[in-house]
């Protein structure tokens, strides 16, 4: 690992991107011997794994070049029930037993092609009046998050099996799968969360490219 670095890194679940940057950080002051700069290209959520790109030294002025990046996902969407914050972190309720076809599902998702709008959940790294939405939400103050037009580049079925629908999604940056799951759910006619997403590319970059492991904790 190098001063001014481009590091592919597979993000393992239950870290924060902030967590992540930090043990990088960590690791290459000490081979550096003074403090180093590490920044990230854009979050992953704490419950997701997959592909983060950190940027050192001086690569950290082109992070913004990464960010805007296109990304692809592997996600699990679980029907008939509901999550605050949209992911297993949140408070989990059930809402509907409804059962959609394989060709219902298969439908709907034909539908979540193109460009979509969005409206971004509140526990996201979005910045309201300054602060991050995520932090908003765990102090109960309401706010009205902006929708925002994406693109979804394909969305493959991998396996239906309800309650569980397995995707692989190819988007634009700024897309928010659990937004995706949400709004699946309710097209579908009940209601959805994501249980599980995995980030395997960005741009042509994959998970084949890894090219640092994180340290260890402590």
């Amino acid at each position: 690992m190098h001063e001014d670095s481009v590091l592919f890194i597979d993000k393992p679940a239950a870290m924060t991107s902030f967590g992540v940057v930090a043990r990088v950080r960590r690791r290459l002051s000490e081979q550096l011997g003074k403090k180093a700069k590490v920044g990230h290209t854009g979050t992953l959520d704490p419950f997701a794994t997959g592909l983060m790109i950190i940027v050192t030294g001086k690569e950290c002025r082109n992070a913004m070049h990464y960010s805007k990046l296109d990304k692809v996902y592997e996600a699990t969407i679980r029907l008939g029930q509901t999550s605050t914050t949209g992911d297993p972190e949140g408070d989990i309720i059930d809402v509907s037993s409804l059962k959609p076809t394989a060709g219902e599902v298969s439908a709907v998702l034909d539908r979540f092609t193109g460009e979509i709008t969005q409206r971004p959940p509140i526990y996201s790294a979005i910045k309201i009046n300054g602060e991050r939405a995520y932090k908003l939400a765990r102090k109960g103050i309401e706010v009205e998050m902006p929708e925002r037009t994406v693109s979804v580049y394909s969305l493959d079925l991998i396996d239906y099996t309800y309650p569980e629908i397995n995707i692989c999604v190819h988007v634009s940056s700024g897309t928010y799968i659990r937004t995706l799951a949400q709004d699946i759910g309710l097209a579908l006619g009940t209601s959805a969360y994501c249980t599980q997403l995995r980030r395997t590319k960005v741009a042509d970059w994959s998970l084949t490219d890894v090219s640092f492991t994180l340290p260890p904790e402590g």
